[in-house]
């Protein structure tokens, strides 16, 4: 059973910067694509950025882009999202999810993901 373990999540002043991490631990494969997605309350689940089981190919979500970076360590299967200019419409509950395919269209969608963590917190005070 692969679970992923998410990180960095916190409080922080608009303007300001986050970076959140997110692992698998137990069984690991090496061809992930992995994605960010995130839920604020009283919202719908909305992606945040996807990106290719061998780094080469990402996504955002128009909200995000220009302001987030994911990047992903294909040694530790690991994937990290760098997050700048915070805003205090980013604050949310941020999950990490994975997919075990080749694919590299459509990994916006949470369709096909099998994996999810557990939600890492992110707020961002005015």
């Amino acid at each position: 059973q692969v679970q992923l373990v998410e990180s960095g999540g916190g409080l922080v002043q608009a303007g300001g910067s986050l970076r959140l991490s997110c692992a698998p631990s137990g069984r690991t494969f090496w061809r992930y694509a992995m994605a960010w997605f995130r839920q604020a309350p009283g919202k719908e689940r909305e992606s945040v950025a996807a990106i290719s089981w061998n780094g080469g190919i990402t996504y955002y979500s128009d909200s995000v882009k220009g302001r987030f970076t994911i990047s992903k360590d294909n040694a530790k299967n690991t994937v990290h999202m760098q997050m700048n200019s915070l805003r205090p419409e980013d604050t949310a509950v941020y999950y990490c999810a994975a997919e075990v395919t080749l694919r590299t269209t459509d990994l916006l969608s949470p369709v096909g993901y099998d994996y999810w963590g557990q939600g890492t917190q992110v707020t961002v005070s005015s």
